[in-house]
């Protein structure tokens, strides 16, 4: 798309090292018309799993950077209520996505559902996959919409974060609960996201008046960098190897990457090596933005 790419282009580095958003394809794909998540596979090189949006079937797509369409999966077993994110992990050897059906706009579900399923060996279109497990998990104060969540491999845990709720909350669950139906557990409030201002209080977009809601995160592999999508930007929180996120929210503040025009920016992903983060949005036809960077520093 030779016009989205020249204003790309104009547009200076976020941050200094760090590069301005690089245009790295279009998602026009029919069966991804809803696109709510995206993570990186850990066992197809250069491939990304995507989800849909609520209303649409119990599948997950293998797409390129690019948006081409690789392959399309069933889980058996699963239904997509309300799906809004997906993580990729790994534990024991094996790759791992989890499925976060877990948005709530109207505030109303007393709990929610989170599939966790092996990636499949094999790409090959219309395949199906069965659930590895099934977490079931309720919030310790009613409900909330939620449409971001990562996981750490590493620690056994996921991290979800509120959407309409400011400041926005961080709250975490083990990957192996030993409940039936376990609460999240508070760690933090999430600090640094930048509220509309007075114009965009007035504008009825996402662009505007709900810049500030989150819409997507992910975890590096190693565990170090959270990323945090909102309509309007994308936030990157670091912390030190054995940092948790609360001290590493107190002793710096998030990096912002300014969002070029998305229509309705909800999916984001760190490619393996954390070299790069992947940016999609809802609607189609819509461009994939590309950031690169290399290693945060970290103060110890």
């Amino acid at each position: 798309m030779p016009t989205y790419s020249l204003m790309l282009a104009a547009l200076a580095a976020t941050a200094p090292g760090w590069s301005a958003p690089e245009y790295a394809g279009m998602q026009t794909d029919t069966h991804l018309d809803e696109l709510s998540g995206l993570a990186v596979s850990h066992a197809h090189p250069g491939i990304y799993w995507a989800n849909n949006d609520s209303g649409n079937g119990a599948a997950l797509f293998a797409i390129r950077a690019d948006g081409t369409r690789v392959a399309s999966v069933r889980i058996i077993g699963a239904s997509n209520l309300d799906w809004e994110d997906i993580a990729s992990f790994d534990q024991n050897g094996h790759h791992y996505l989890l499925v976060a059906d877990t948005g709530d706009n109207g505030g109303l579900r007393q709990r929610l559902t989170l599939y966790v399923i092996e990636e499949p060996a094999v790409l090959r279109d219309d395949d199906h996959v069965r659930i590895a497990r099934t977490i079931l998990f309720r919030w310790p104060d009613g409900p909330r919409d939620c449409e971001a969540v990562a996981v750490d491999g590493k620690r056994g845990e996921i991290l979800l974060i509120s959407k309409k709720r400011v400041p926005a909350e961080l709250y975490r669950l083990p990957l192996r609960p030993q409940a039936d139906v376990p609460v999240a557990q508070l760690v933090a409030a999430l600090p640094g996201i930048v509220q509309p201002n007075i114009a965009d209080q007035q504008e009825k977009t996402p662009q505007g008046r709900y810049r500030a809601q989150i819409t997507g995160a992910d975890l590096s592999t190693d565990g170090r960098q959270l990323a945090v999508l909102t309509y309007g930007s994308v936030y990157l929180y670091s912390r030190a190897t054995n940092e948790t996120w609360p001290a590493a929210f107190k002793a710096r503040a998030p990096i912002n990457l300014a969002l070029p025009w998305l229509p309705q920016a909800e999916a984001i992903a760190w490619s393996l090596d954390g070299s790069s983060l992947l940016v999609g949005g809802e609607q189609i036809p819509s461009p994939l933005v590309r950031f690169q960077f290399g290693t945060v520093p970290v103060k110890r």
